[in-house]
C-alpha cells in the first residue's frame, strides 16, 4: 500500500461519497475506486460497505480511520521538520511565547536572531493555555517560552530569569507601596484576571496567592491576554495581577506594585535537535542580558 492510498481512504472515510471525494483529491471517480479496491485487496478485508445509495465504514475501516489519521499527521509533522532542516539558515523556526514577554524580552530576542540569522523566517504564536511539552514533541513548535519548567527526557530547558508578580492599578488607585500591607482590602475590588478555573501555571499561581491572602477575588472580567487586561485597567475598569514584564508595555494610567511572590521564565527546545538552525537560535537566547528584566 502507499501513503497516497491511505490519504484517499481517509478523505473518503470523512466524505462517505466517492464523487465528492474524487473531486476533493483531484482524481477521477473510477481511479479512486481502483485505488480503494487495491488497498482492500492488499489488506484482505473491506473498508467500506457500499450500495447504490450509501457508503459507510466497516468496523475495521473505522479502526483504521482513527489510527491512520494519527499516523499521517505524525508523518506530515516529520516531513515539515525535515523540510526545515534542509532549508538551513534560510528556513523557518516557530516560537511560542506568553504575552508577558511581548514588550520586553521577546523584541530583544528577535532583534538578536535577525542580526545573526537575517534570512531566517520566524513564526510566532502567543499561547494562553497550551501544553508546551506536547507542542515541542509533536514538532508544532520549535522553541517554547513558558513560565513553568518542563521535565522530559527529550526536552532541554534553560531558566532565563526570575521576576516579581505585580498588582496593576490605575494611577489614582489607593493602593501603593505604603498601603500594600492592607492587601485584604482588595477583596472589595473588581479584578480583571485569567480564569482561576483554568489549569495553566499562572492561574494556579493566582489561586495559591488568593488562598494565602484568605479571600476569593471578585472577578468582573476574565481575559487571558495581558495587553487587553492592561488596557481595561487603564480605563479604570478594575485591577489585575500580572508578571513584572508587563511593566515594559508602558500603558498610560497604569501603575505596577511589586509583590513578594516571584515567577520564572524558561526557554525550551528539543534535546539532541538535528536542526542546526534551531540550536543557533537558542545560542541567541543565551546571549540575552536577562539582568534587565
Amino acid at each position: 500500500m502507499t501513503t497516497q492510498q491511505i490519504k484517499y481512504f481517509l478523505v473518503l472515510a470523512e466524505e462517505l461519497h466517492f464523487w465528492n471525494t474524487a473531486e476533493k483529491v483531484f482524481i477521477s471517480q473510477s481511479s479512486l475506486t481502483r485505488q480503494i479496491q487495491a488497498l482492500e485487496d492488499e489488506l484482505g478485508f473491506s473498508l467500506f460497505e457500499r450500495n447504490k445509495r450509501n457508503v459507510k465504514l466497516t468496523d475495521a475501516g473505522k479502526f483504521l480511520q482513527q489510527h491512520w489519521s494519527k499516523t499521517m499527521n505524525e508523518l506530515d509533522h516529520i516531513y515539515q521538520q525535515a523540510k526545515k532542516i534542509n532549508q538551513g539558515d534560510a528556513g523557518v523556526v516557530s516560537i511560542s511565547y506568553p504575552g508577558s514577554i511581548t514588550f520586553s524580552l521577546l523584541p530583544n530576542f528577535l532583534d538578536l536572531i535577525k542580526t545573526n540569522l537575517p534570512d531566517l523566517k520566524l513564526e510566532l504564536a502567543e499561547l494562553t493555555d497550551e501544553n508546551h511539552e506536547k507542542l515541542l514533541l509533536n514538532y508544532k513548535t520549535d522553541i517554547a517560552f513558558s513560565r513553568d519548567s518542563i521535565s522530559h527526557i527529550n526536552i532541554q530547558s534553560l531558566k532565563l530569569f526570575t521576576e516579581p508578580i505585580c498588582i496593576a492599578v490605575p494611577n489614582d488607585h489607593w493602593l501603593n507601596t505604603d498601603t500594600i500591607n492592607n492587601i485584604d482590602k482588595l477583596q472589595h475590588e473588581n479584578f480583571i484576571l485569567s480564569g482561576l478555573h483554568q489549569t495553566t501555571y499562572f492561574s494556579s499561581l493566582l489561586r495559591n496567592l488568593f488562598n494565602q491572602y484568605g479571600f476569593e477575588p471578585k472577578i468582573s472580567i476574565e481575559s487571558d491576554f495581558g495587553g487587553m487586561i492592561l488596557n481595561l485597567v487603564s480605563k479604570g475598569l478594575g485591577i489585575s495581577i500580572l508578571p513584572h514584564s508587563f511593566k515594559y508595555s508602558k500603558f498610560n494610567n497604569v501603575r505596577f506594585i511589586d509583590l513578594e511572590q516571584t515567577i520564572d521564565l524558561y526557554i525550551h527546545w528539543r534535546k539532541n535537535e538535528v536542526n542546526k538552525t534551531i540550536t543557533k537560535v537558542i545560542d541567541c537566547a543565551k546571549q540575552l542580558d536577562t539582568s534587565v528584566y
